[in-house]
């Protein structure tokens, strides 16, 4: 008699769990995230394609044409290059403390050195958490955009805390999709603010463990579930008049 592989044990256990209702107490299977250790502490970096940053670049591509002109972006110009493409006339890297690739050095809460007006695109992902006074950087942000200009900003909602960035300069909040939208319409007209949250329970649970896109069943990529928000994405747009 042939065995049973773990995939067809947990269809099977899906199937049962779809028709009978959950399992009682203490028959879950964990299977190999029966751990105290995650799979991956790096966010899946070392596995494939981070599921938050799934989330971010296809935000980024459906707002492709907001990268335009003059364009800042936070520690490096990867997206500017990859989604703004030849409408970008002049790239900026902004960095608290200066990398090879850094053109800014500055601090989003002071503004110091930020010229105002400056910018027609600012893209800002998965910053915010970093920055301990993040109202302070929003009323930058906006100040320092042009007239019309868009910031494309995404925050992480469930989420490890980054051990890196800890240590350097901190990683102080996590964002529910009011507590952005509550962020940038102090800066930002609310009819100028559009906010979307990605996630569900099981990319929850598999982001917090390290597991990648390519772990997922394609489907579970599609469902968003307002109880589970991995990761939150905003567009928001100066007037193009002061008000």
């Amino acid at each position: 008699m042939p065995q049973a592989t773990p995939d067809k044990l947990d269809r099977q256990r899906s199937t049962d769990a779809a028709i009978n209702g959950p399992p009682s107490v203490s028959a879950v299977y964990f299977g190999s995230l029966g751990q105290t250790e995650p799979i991956s502490r790096v966010f899946g970096l070392d596995r494939g394609q981070c599921i938050d940053r799934y989330y971010v670049e296809r935000f980024l591509n459906a707002h492709a044409e907001d990268i335009r002109g003059r364009v800042l972006e936070v520690a490096e110009n990867t997206y500017t290059r990859q989604f703004g493409g030849d409408r970008v006339t002049q790239s900026d890297v902004l960095h608290l403390t200066g990398t090879r690739q850094s053109t800014i050095v500055a601090d989003l809460t002071r503004g110091d050195g930020l010229a105002t007006g400056a910018f027609d695109c600012i893209i800002l992902t998965q910053t915010l958490q970093h920055i301990y006074d993040s109202r302070a950087a929003m009323q930058t942000i906006e100040r320092i955009l042009a007239p019309g200009g868009t910031l494309l900003v995404s925050v992480p909602g469930i989420s490890q805390i980054s051990r890196y960035d800890m240590q350097r300069w901190g990683d102080y909040w996590r964002f529910t999709s009011l507590a952005l939208r509550r962020l940038l319409e102090e800066a930002f007209a609310p009819q100028q603010v559009e906010v979307q949250a990605f996630g569900n329970v099981l990319l929850a649970t598999a982001f917090l463990q390290g597991l990648v896109v390519e772990d997922l069943p394609h489907d579970a990529l599609g469902f968003n579930d307002p109880d589970y928000e991995l990761i939150v994405c905003a567009r928001a747009s100066k007037s193009e008049t002061p008000s």
